[in-house]
């Protein structure tokens, strides 16, 4: 699968190919147990999930958490790439959040650890709040809410790192949510994954959040910002 990343620009060296290799057996040996992606194809897992999540990696950097990580994307493909980051995933489900856990074990990651609980909860606790360079998020929510989960969590001068599909209506939505949760869009990145629209939508955190945010689930949902 060596070509399907230098198609889209990524050199890897043969200890990424493998840790890929082996993610990739990982996921699908628990898929069945752990019900993590419906996308189970290897070229397509490679392409979907992979390459996907690598792509916005250039924007992460530092100390980054990924809130909904559910399979690990986009954290441990970035983490793959860029072994220096240190990284922290949020998941709410128990069982994801095990196989999280198998996979930094198994692949020999360091420096990362896997919460098991609900972003709308952590962030307001002060040992994660504005404490991270950078907040990720993929395929978790609308954007308007996924800024809600994930910008508190962000210090003043970080960012927040959204990986969406066609985003132009969910960019539109979020501006109202973005100004009052302290961000500023920086840039939105698009481009085609074979086919696929996708675009990755960079917030940067220019003042502190509200203490109030993020609201409890129910209404983050119910009436996004």
């Amino acid at each position: 699968m060596e070509n399907i990343f230098t198609r889209f620009g990524f050199n890897l060296s043969e200890k990424q190919l493998s840790a890929f290799e082996n993610y990739y057996d990982l996921l699908n040996f628990y898929n069945a147990k752990f019900n993590i992606t419906a996308i189970t194809e290897k070229s397509e897992v490679y392409l979907k999930h992979f390459v996907d999540s690598i792509i916005g990696a250039k924007y992460i950097e530092g100390d980054f958490l990924d809130v909904g990580s559910g399979g690990g994307f986009p954290a441990i493909p970035v983490k793959i790439l860029k072994p220096e980051l240190n990284a922290t995933l949020v998941d709410a489900t128990g069982k994801k959040c095990e196989f999280l856990k198998e996979v930094v074990k198994e692949l020999g990651l360091t420096n990362v650890r896997v919460i098991c609980g609900r972003a709308e909860d952590l962030a307001h606790d002060g040992v994660y709040r504005e404490k991270f360079d950078c907040a990720t998020a993929r395929a978790v929510a609308a954007l308007p809410v996924l800024t809600e989960y994930c910008l508190p969590f962000v210090k003043i001068g970080g960012k927040f790192v959204a990986y969406k599909g066609g985003a132009e209506e969910e960019i539109l939505s979020a501006k109202n949510a973005v100004k009052i949760l302290g961000g500023k869009f920086e840039t939105n990145e698009k481009f085609d994954l074979s086919g696929n629209s996708r675009t990755i939508v960079v917030i940067k955190k220019e003042k502190a959040t509200d203490r109030i945010y993020p609201r409890p689930n129910a209404k983050i949902r119910k009436k996004p910002l």
